[in-house]
């Protein structure tokens, strides 16, 4: 059996404190598998190796980091055609709880070698890939100020905490045009949230997903702007249904398009942060991406 292929974001969490290529490689071997093992410190390097990967023979190639590492690594591996396997070695790895995979690098490698392959949806705005979701709004510019911040020295954490106080001071809207099944929805909102299947948005679900292959995107928005609206908005993630608010939007479908009167916008994918033409046009990749996840009981 051919050697799998292994790239790790060496700036991904503290799990990887003290390994090395050829500790990694030792813990796939202690499991019968042969590894490449590529250590990655930029996303360009990860790129690199992630298409180097594609061309070689290798059929499972391995992304080991948070959402935006298996995210970049994701595009190329289906592309490819080939099979992605996932260590979560982020800090939030919420595309890896939602396929079940074990959250210890030790287990997560157990999955890998037992191989079982499950058939998931990607989907995909302008061209673009992506696993989790994509907004426009407040998070992506909460994103590019938590980077400046970040770059005068801040740490990720206070970093963040400064951004999202400006971003909730400002507390900017968006008007936007919302196409989707032959429905026109014209909305003044502080963000749009478009999900790769429906996201569970009740207490202590937020943020899971209960199917990642139902072919279908969920689109999210708020009526209610300013802080005001931020604050509610808060405040009803953490103590009551979001559905069940009449200021919050909730709609299902296979495609979307989304003008603004901006030629271009912040638009934000697993995390990353990027500038696109306007209209954007997202839309569901129903089973596009073969991954190693454990057997469902």
């Amino acid at each position: 059996m051919s050697a799998i292929e292994v790239i790790i974001n060496t700036g991904s969490g503290s799990v990887l404190e003290g390994e090395t290529e050829k500790s990694l490689r030792q813990r796939f071997i202690a499991h019968g598998v042969r590894a490449n093992v590529h250590l990655a410190k930029t996303g360009g390097e990860i790129e690199h190796f992630a298409r180097e990967a594609a061309k070689g023979e290798a059929e499972i190639i391995v992304a080991g980091g948070g959402d935006g590492t298996i995210s970049s690594v994701a595009a190329v591996v289906h592309k490819a055609g080939k099979t992605l396997g996932i260590l979560p070695l982020g800090t939030l790895n919420n595309f890896s709880k939602d396929l079940g995979i074990p959250q210890s690098l030790e287990d997560a490698i157990k999955v890998i070698a037992a191989r079982n392959v499950a058939t998931i949806d990607l989907a995909e705005v302008n061209g673009r890939v992506f696993i989790n979701n994509s907004s426009i709004g407040l998070y992506p510019q909460m994103v590019r100020n938590r980077e400046e911040q970040q770059r005068l020295g801040y740490g990720k954490w206070r970093a963040a905490f400064w951004s999202w106080l400006r971003i909730f001071r400002l507390s900017p809207f968006l008007k936007v045009n919302i196409k989707l099944d032959d429905k026109e929805f014209l909305r003044k909102t502080p963000f749009v949230f478009v999900g790769n299947n429906e996201y569970e948005m009740d207490l202590y679900n937020i943020g899971r997903r209960p199917s990642l292959a139902d072919g279908k995107l969920s689109i999210y928005f708020l009526h209610r702007g300013g802080r005001v609206g931020v604050t509610a908005l808060l405040f009803r993630t953490v103590f009551q249904r979001l559905k069940q608010w009449r200021d919050f939007e909730a709609v299902s479908t296979d495609e979307i398009t989304i003008s603004t009167r901006k030629k271009k916008i912040l638009v934000a994918f697993d995390g990353e942060v990027a500038v696109m033409q306007t209209p954007l046009n997202y839309r569901s990749l129903p089973r596009a991406l073969k991954v190693i996840a454990p057997v469902k009981e």
